[in-house]
Protein backbone atom coordinates (compact mmCIF):
# COMPACT_ATOMS: atom_id res chain seq x y z
CA UNK A 1 0.00 0.00 0.00
CA UNK A 2 0.96 3.29 -1.03
CA UNK A 3 0.57 6.34 1.52
CA UNK A 4 0.68 10.29 0.42
CA UNK A 5 4.14 11.55 0.69
CA UNK A 6 5.24 15.12 2.55
CA UNK A 7 8.42 16.44 1.89
CA UNK A 8 10.01 18.35 4.31
CA UNK A 9 12.44 21.52 3.42
CA UNK A 10 15.87 21.37 2.73
CA UNK A 11 17.47 21.09 6.65
CA UNK A 12 14.02 20.59 8.16
CA UNK A 13 14.81 16.75 8.36
CA UNK A 14 16.70 16.64 12.34
CA UNK A 15 13.97 16.52 14.92
CA UNK A 16 12.85 13.19 13.05
CA UNK A 17 16.17 11.55 12.31
CA UNK A 18 16.33 12.46 16.80
CA UNK A 19 13.14 10.46 16.71
CA UNK A 20 10.96 13.20 17.86
CA UNK A 21 7.08 12.32 16.87
CA UNK A 22 5.74 15.96 15.96
CA UNK A 23 6.23 17.39 12.15
CA UNK A 24 5.47 20.65 12.30
CA UNK A 25 3.87 22.25 9.76
CA UNK A 26 6.75 25.04 9.22
CA UNK A 27 8.82 22.07 8.31
CA UNK A 28 6.63 20.89 5.53
CA UNK A 29 7.76 22.00 1.77
CA UNK A 30 4.96 20.19 -0.64
CA UNK A 31 2.85 16.91 -0.82
CA UNK A 32 2.29 14.71 -3.37
CA UNK A 33 -0.97 13.07 -3.02
CA UNK A 34 -4.15 13.50 -1.33
CA UNK A 35 -3.57 14.93 2.23
CA UNK A 36 -6.58 14.95 4.24
CA UNK A 37 -7.10 15.48 8.45
CA UNK A 38 -6.39 12.02 9.94
CA UNK A 39 -5.04 10.24 7.13
CA UNK A 40 -1.74 8.31 6.96
CA UNK A 41 0.96 10.09 5.35
CA UNK A 42 4.42 9.37 4.58
CA UNK A 43 7.18 12.21 5.74
CA UNK A 44 10.32 12.55 3.48
CA UNK A 45 12.90 14.90 3.24
CA UNK A 46 13.81 17.52 0.59
CA UNK A 47 15.70 14.37 -1.69
CA UNK A 48 12.27 11.88 -0.84
CA UNK A 49 14.26 9.96 2.22
CA UNK A 50 11.69 8.03 3.84
CA UNK A 51 11.59 9.45 7.53
CA UNK A 52 8.77 8.11 8.99
CA UNK A 53 4.53 7.64 8.94
CA UNK A 54 1.86 9.00 10.49
CA UNK A 55 -1.32 10.88 11.06
CA UNK A 56 -1.71 14.21 9.47
CA UNK A 57 -3.69 16.94 10.93
CA UNK A 58 -4.66 20.60 10.88
CA UNK A 59 -2.52 22.91 13.02
CA UNK A 60 1.09 23.93 14.12
CA UNK A 61 1.59 19.98 14.03
CA UNK A 62 1.22 18.63 10.83
CA UNK A 63 2.37 14.88 11.53
CA UNK A 64 2.25 12.51 14.77
CA UNK A 65 4.65 10.21 13.58
CA UNK A 66 3.18 6.60 14.14
CA UNK A 67 6.59 4.72 13.01
CA UNK A 68 9.52 5.73 11.87
CA UNK A 69 9.75 2.05 9.66
CA UNK A 70 8.40 1.79 6.48
CA UNK A 71 6.02 -0.61 7.64
CA UNK A 72 1.93 -1.40 6.58
CA UNK A 73 -0.46 0.40 9.50
CA UNK A 74 -3.05 -2.41 9.39
CA UNK A 75 -4.51 -4.51 11.79
CA UNK A 76 -1.66 -6.56 12.87
CA UNK A 77 0.47 -3.32 13.22
CA UNK A 78 -2.16 -2.48 15.79
CA UNK A 79 -1.90 -5.75 17.69
CA UNK A 80 2.14 -5.25 17.98
CA UNK A 81 2.25 -1.95 18.86
CA UNK A 82 -0.93 -2.24 22.00
CA UNK A 83 0.53 -5.44 22.81
CA UNK A 84 4.35 -3.76 23.74
CA UNK A 85 2.31 -1.09 25.86
CA UNK A 86 0.78 -4.09 27.74
CA UNK A 87 4.17 -6.16 27.56
CA UNK A 88 5.69 -2.88 29.33
CA UNK A 89 2.73 -2.79 32.07
CA UNK A 90 3.15 -6.31 32.76
CA UNK A 91 6.63 -5.59 33.78
CA UNK A 92 5.95 -2.92 36.24
CA UNK A 93 3.63 -5.39 37.74
CA UNK A 94 0.11 -3.82 37.10
CA UNK A 95 -1.34 -6.78 34.71
CA UNK A 96 -1.31 -9.15 37.16
CA UNK A 97 -2.09 -7.40 40.59
CA UNK A 98 -4.43 -8.39 43.31
CA UNK A 99 -4.23 -4.54 45.29
CA UNK A 100 -4.78 -2.30 41.93
CA UNK A 101 -6.98 -3.23 38.93
CA UNK A 102 -7.17 0.47 37.16
CA UNK A 103 -4.08 1.41 35.52
CA UNK A 104 -3.14 3.52 32.39
CA UNK A 105 -2.50 1.16 29.49
CA UNK A 106 -1.42 3.56 26.76
CA UNK A 107 -0.03 6.49 27.27
CA UNK A 108 0.26 8.80 23.73
CA UNK A 109 3.67 9.63 22.62
CA UNK A 110 5.29 7.51 25.76
CA UNK A 111 3.80 3.79 23.86
CA UNK A 112 4.86 5.57 20.40
CA UNK A 113 0.76 5.67 19.83
CA UNK A 114 0.62 9.50 19.63
CA UNK A 115 -3.32 11.09 20.55
CA UNK A 116 -3.94 8.05 21.77
CA UNK A 117 -5.08 7.24 25.79
CA UNK A 118 -6.00 4.15 27.06
CA UNK A 119 -7.37 3.43 30.42
CA UNK A 120 -7.89 -0.05 31.95
CA UNK A 121 -10.70 -0.12 35.23
CA UNK A 122 -11.13 -3.94 35.98
CA UNK A 123 -12.46 -5.21 32.84
CA UNK A 124 -13.38 -1.99 30.65
CA UNK A 125 -10.94 -0.46 28.84
CA UNK A 126 -11.99 3.42 28.28
CA UNK A 127 -10.36 5.12 25.48
CA UNK A 128 -9.81 8.70 24.54
CA UNK A 129 -8.59 9.89 21.05
CA UNK A 130 -6.90 13.70 20.65
CA UNK A 131 -7.02 13.64 17.10
CA UNK A 132 -9.12 12.71 13.93
CA UNK A 133 -6.61 10.24 12.74
CA UNK A 134 -6.74 7.66 15.80
CA UNK A 135 -10.37 8.33 15.81
CA UNK A 136 -10.81 7.35 12.34
CA UNK A 137 -8.94 4.06 13.93
CA UNK A 138 -10.86 3.06 16.84
CA UNK A 139 -12.65 -0.03 15.26
CA UNK A 140 -8.92 -1.34 15.16
CA UNK A 141 -8.04 0.32 18.14
CA UNK A 142 -10.64 -1.95 20.10
CA UNK A 143 -10.23 -4.99 18.09
CA UNK A 144 -6.61 -4.67 18.75
CA UNK A 145 -7.67 -4.37 22.67
CA UNK A 146 -9.59 -7.37 22.46
CA UNK A 147 -6.80 -9.43 20.94
CA UNK A 148 -4.20 -8.32 23.45
CA UNK A 149 -5.76 -8.69 26.66
CA UNK A 150 -7.57 -11.93 25.45
CA UNK A 151 -10.73 -13.04 27.45
CA UNK A 152 -9.80 -9.87 30.01
CA UNK A 153 -12.47 -7.38 28.27
CA UNK A 154 -15.76 -7.02 28.56
CA UNK A 155 -15.88 -3.77 27.30
CA UNK A 156 -14.34 -0.76 25.08
CA UNK A 157 -15.56 2.15 26.05
CA UNK A 158 -15.26 5.51 23.79
CA UNK A 159 -14.74 9.00 25.72
CA UNK A 160 -13.11 11.27 22.70
CA UNK A 161 -16.11 13.46 22.83
CA UNK A 162 -14.02 16.02 24.54
CA UNK A 163 -10.72 15.28 23.28
CA UNK A 164 -11.11 15.02 19.58
CA UNK A 165 -10.22 18.31 17.46
CA UNK A 166 -13.34 20.20 17.75
CA UNK A 167 -12.99 21.95 14.29
CA UNK A 168 -12.78 18.66 12.67
CA UNK A 169 -16.21 18.40 12.18
CA UNK A 170 -16.67 14.71 13.51
CA UNK A 171 -19.31 15.55 16.00
CA UNK A 172 -18.20 12.64 18.15
CA UNK A 173 -20.38 10.96 20.64
CA UNK A 174 -19.31 9.11 23.47
CA UNK A 175 -20.32 5.24 24.08
CA UNK A 176 -19.73 1.80 23.67
CA UNK A 177 -17.39 0.32 20.83
CA UNK A 178 -17.60 -3.58 21.88
CA UNK A 179 -19.42 -5.09 24.72
CA UNK A 180 -19.35 -8.85 25.41
CA UNK A 181 -22.50 -8.94 27.07
CA UNK A 182 -25.86 -9.61 25.04
CA UNK A 183 -27.85 -7.60 28.16
CA UNK A 184 -24.57 -5.00 29.10
CA UNK A 185 -25.17 -3.79 32.62
CA UNK A 186 -26.21 -0.12 33.16
CA UNK A 187 -24.92 0.53 36.42
CA UNK A 188 -23.11 4.22 36.19
CA UNK A 189 -20.27 3.47 38.32
CA UNK A 190 -17.99 0.43 38.88
CA UNK A 191 -15.68 -0.18 41.70
CA UNK A 192 -11.80 -0.48 41.36
CA UNK A 193 -8.96 -1.42 43.70
CA UNK A 194 -5.87 0.83 44.42
CA UNK A 195 -3.20 -0.22 46.12
CA UNK A 196 -5.81 -2.34 48.44
CA UNK A 197 -8.09 0.83 47.94
CA UNK A 198 -11.94 1.31 46.67
CA UNK A 199 -12.48 3.84 44.54
CA UNK A 200 -16.10 4.28 42.68
CA UNK A 201 -15.44 5.44 38.63
CA UNK A 202 -18.15 6.32 36.29
CA UNK A 203 -16.48 6.87 32.52
CA UNK A 204 -19.20 8.45 31.33
CA UNK A 205 -19.53 11.40 33.12
CA UNK A 206 -16.71 11.73 35.31
CA UNK A 207 -13.34 14.05 33.96
CA UNK A 208 -10.80 12.27 31.69
CA UNK A 209 -11.65 8.72 31.44
CA UNK A 210 -13.04 8.71 35.21
CA UNK A 211 -10.33 8.76 37.56
CA UNK A 212 -6.61 10.21 37.35
CA UNK A 213 -4.62 7.73 37.11
CA UNK A 214 -1.36 9.49 37.03
CA UNK A 215 -1.24 10.30 40.85
CA UNK A 216 -1.05 6.86 42.17
CA UNK A 217 2.48 6.96 43.22
CA UNK A 218 1.85 10.06 45.10
CA UNK A 219 -1.16 9.19 46.57
CA UNK A 220 0.06 6.77 48.44
CA UNK A 221 3.33 9.21 49.64
CA UNK A 222 0.60 11.63 50.67
CA UNK A 223 -0.80 8.19 53.07
CA UNK A 224 3.02 8.47 54.33
CA UNK A 225 2.98 11.58 55.87
CA UNK A 226 -0.47 11.56 57.13
CA UNK A 227 -0.68 10.31 60.50
CA UNK A 228 -1.87 12.31 63.45
CA UNK A 229 -2.26 15.05 60.85
CA UNK A 230 -5.42 17.09 59.67
CA UNK A 231 -5.07 17.14 55.84
CA UNK A 232 -6.74 19.47 53.47
CA UNK A 233 -7.10 18.21 49.94
CA UNK A 234 -7.63 21.03 47.32
CA UNK A 235 -9.49 20.43 44.06
CA UNK A 236 -10.12 16.59 45.23
CA UNK A 237 -11.94 15.21 42.42
CA UNK A 238 -13.69 11.93 43.93
CA UNK A 239 -11.39 12.30 46.80
CA UNK A 240 -8.00 9.99 45.86
CA UNK A 241 -6.12 11.85 48.20
CA UNK A 242 -8.53 12.34 50.74
CA UNK A 243 -9.25 8.12 51.20
CA UNK A 244 -5.36 7.70 50.96
CA UNK A 245 -4.88 10.60 53.91
CA UNK A 246 -7.18 8.39 55.89
CA UNK A 247 -6.20 4.84 55.37
CA UNK A 248 -2.57 6.85 56.36
CA UNK A 249 -4.60 7.65 60.05
CA UNK A 250 -5.33 11.50 58.96
CA UNK A 251 -6.90 12.98 62.08
CA UNK A 252 -9.20 14.58 59.77
CA UNK A 253 -9.58 15.19 56.24
CA UNK A 254 -11.23 18.17 54.20
CA UNK A 255 -12.09 17.86 50.56
CA UNK A 256 -12.60 21.03 48.25
CA UNK A 257 -13.81 21.06 44.88
CA UNK A 258 -15.86 23.11 42.95
CA UNK A 259 -18.25 20.57 41.11
CA UNK A 260 -21.09 19.24 43.38
CA UNK A 261 -20.52 16.25 41.51
CA UNK A 262 -17.34 15.78 42.42
CA UNK A 263 -18.11 16.23 46.19
CA UNK A 264 -20.57 14.05 46.15
CA UNK A 265 -18.17 10.89 44.94
CA UNK A 266 -15.26 11.73 46.96
CA UNK A 267 -17.90 11.50 49.92
CA UNK A 268 -18.91 8.13 48.13
CA UNK A 269 -15.13 6.96 48.47
CA UNK A 270 -14.43 8.11 51.87
CA UNK A 271 -17.84 6.00 52.65
CA UNK A 272 -16.71 2.58 50.60
CA UNK A 273 -13.33 2.91 52.82
CA UNK A 274 -14.16 3.82 55.95
CA UNK A 275 -18.08 3.72 56.00
CA UNK A 276 -19.99 6.69 57.16
CA UNK A 277 -18.57 8.13 60.08
CA UNK A 278 -14.63 8.80 59.05
CA UNK A 279 -13.17 12.03 60.34
CA UNK A 280 -13.84 13.31 56.56
CA UNK A 281 -15.76 16.77 55.23
CA UNK A 282 -16.42 17.42 51.78
CA UNK A 283 -17.25 20.90 50.45
CA UNK A 284 -17.94 21.91 47.26
CA UNK A 285 -15.90 25.78 46.88
CA UNK A 286 -14.13 27.50 44.68
CA UNK A 287 -10.53 25.63 45.66
CA UNK A 288 -8.22 28.76 45.20
CA UNK A 289 -10.84 31.12 47.12
CA UNK A 290 -10.95 28.77 49.99
CA UNK A 291 -6.93 28.68 50.55
CA UNK A 292 -6.73 32.09 50.52
CA UNK A 293 -9.32 33.12 52.56
CA UNK A 294 -9.37 29.92 55.32
CA UNK A 295 -8.00 30.52 58.83
CA UNK A 296 -5.40 27.78 58.65
CA UNK A 297 -4.64 24.85 60.89
CA UNK A 298 -3.75 22.52 58.47
CA UNK A 299 -1.04 20.26 59.08
CA UNK A 300 -0.94 18.49 55.21
CA UNK A 301 -1.82 20.47 52.07
CA UNK A 302 -2.24 19.20 48.60
CA UNK A 303 -2.56 21.18 45.88
CA UNK A 304 -3.48 19.38 42.62
CA UNK A 305 -5.02 22.03 40.51
CA UNK A 306 -6.44 21.22 36.65
CA UNK A 307 -3.65 22.47 34.39
CA UNK A 308 -4.03 26.04 34.23
CA UNK A 309 -2.19 26.35 30.85
CA UNK A 310 -3.25 24.70 27.93
CA UNK A 311 -0.79 26.24 25.78
CA UNK A 312 2.43 28.04 25.53
CA UNK A 313 0.60 31.61 25.37
CA UNK A 314 -1.30 31.07 28.67
CA UNK A 315 2.14 29.84 30.59
CA UNK A 316 2.30 33.84 32.07
CA UNK A 317 -0.68 33.96 33.14
CA UNK A 318 -0.86 30.24 34.75
CA UNK A 319 2.49 30.72 36.35
CA UNK A 320 1.42 33.68 38.25
CA UNK A 321 -2.15 31.54 39.53
CA UNK A 322 0.27 29.03 40.88
CA UNK A 323 2.18 31.32 42.50
CA UNK A 324 -0.47 32.72 44.36
CA UNK A 325 -2.20 29.82 45.38
CA UNK A 326 1.18 28.28 46.43
CA UNK A 327 2.08 31.25 48.17
CA UNK A 328 -1.48 30.95 50.31
CA UNK A 329 -1.04 27.75 51.23
CA UNK A 330 2.68 28.18 52.23
CA UNK A 331 1.72 31.22 54.94
CA UNK A 332 -1.40 29.55 56.17
CA UNK A 333 -0.08 25.92 57.03
CA UNK A 334 0.57 24.90 60.06
CA UNK A 335 4.36 25.04 61.64
CA UNK A 336 6.22 21.75 60.49
CA UNK A 337 3.60 21.21 57.89
CA UNK A 338 3.67 19.09 54.44
CA UNK A 339 2.82 20.61 51.40
CA UNK A 340 2.01 18.64 48.21
CA UNK A 341 1.66 20.83 45.08
CA UNK A 342 1.58 20.11 41.58
CA UNK A 343 1.53 21.32 37.77
CA UNK A 344 -0.08 19.01 35.13
CA UNK A 345 0.36 21.64 32.68
CA UNK A 346 2.70 20.16 30.14
CA UNK A 347 3.21 23.57 28.50
CA UNK A 348 4.70 24.82 31.83
CA UNK A 349 8.26 23.16 32.23
CA UNK A 350 9.47 21.64 35.40
CA UNK A 351 11.99 24.38 35.84
CA UNK A 352 9.27 26.91 35.49
CA UNK A 353 7.46 24.81 37.92
CA UNK A 354 10.34 24.90 40.29
CA UNK A 355 11.10 28.34 39.97
CA UNK A 356 7.53 28.74 40.67
CA UNK A 357 7.32 27.10 44.07
CA UNK A 358 10.67 29.27 45.24
CA UNK A 359 8.97 32.56 44.22
CA UNK A 360 6.36 31.24 46.20
CA UNK A 361 8.51 30.36 48.77
CA UNK A 362 10.04 33.68 49.01
CA UNK A 363 6.38 35.83 49.46
CA UNK A 364 5.14 33.85 52.21
CA UNK A 365 8.02 34.22 54.21
CA UNK A 366 8.77 30.68 55.68
CA UNK A 367 11.41 28.58 55.37
CA UNK A 368 10.75 25.58 53.21
CA UNK A 369 12.77 22.82 52.18
CA UNK A 370 11.75 19.97 49.20
CA UNK A 371 11.56 15.99 50.51
CA UNK A 372 10.88 14.94 47.19
CA UNK A 373 10.23 15.66 43.38
CA UNK A 374 7.80 14.34 41.93
CA UNK A 375 6.57 12.87 38.32
CA UNK A 376 3.67 10.71 36.78
CA UNK A 377 4.29 6.86 37.33
CA UNK A 378 5.45 4.22 35.21
CA UNK A 379 2.15 3.15 33.25
CA UNK A 380 2.54 7.21 31.65
CA UNK A 381 5.92 6.56 30.48
CA UNK A 382 7.87 9.43 28.65
CA UNK A 383 9.93 8.86 25.91
CA UNK A 384 13.09 9.96 25.92
CA UNK A 385 12.95 11.49 22.74
CA UNK A 386 9.95 13.73 23.43
CA UNK A 387 10.93 15.25 26.92
CA UNK A 388 7.41 17.45 26.84
CA UNK A 389 5.88 13.96 27.86
CA UNK A 390 7.18 14.67 31.61
CA UNK A 391 3.71 16.87 31.79
CA UNK A 392 3.32 16.32 35.60
CA UNK A 393 5.37 17.80 38.32
CA UNK A 394 5.36 17.63 41.76
CA UNK A 395 7.04 18.90 44.85
CA UNK A 396 7.02 17.71 48.69
CA UNK A 397 7.62 20.80 50.70
CA UNK A 398 8.43 20.53 54.63
CA UNK A 399 7.49 24.31 55.99
CA UNK A 400 8.80 25.39 59.04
Amino acid sequence: MSYPKLYLKKGKEESLLRRHPWVFSGAIGRADGEIEEGCIADVCDSTGRFLARGHCQVGSIAVRVLTFQDELVDAAWWRTRIGEAYALRTTIGLTSSKDTTCYRLVHGEGDLLPGLVVDIYGDTAVIQCHSVGMFDSRAQIAEALRSVLDGRLRAVYDKSSRTVPFNAGLEPVDGYLWQADSQPSTKKTVTVLENGLEFAVDWERGQKTGFFLDQRDSRRLVMEYSRGRRVLNTFCYTGGFSVYALKGGAVAADSVDSSQYAVEMTGRNVELNFGAHAPHCAVTADATKFVREMAGGYDLIILDPPAFAKHHKAVPNALQAYRRLNAAAMAKINPGGILFTFSCSQAVSVEQFRTMVFSAAAISGRNVRILHRLSQPPDHPVSIYHPEGEYLKGLVLYVE
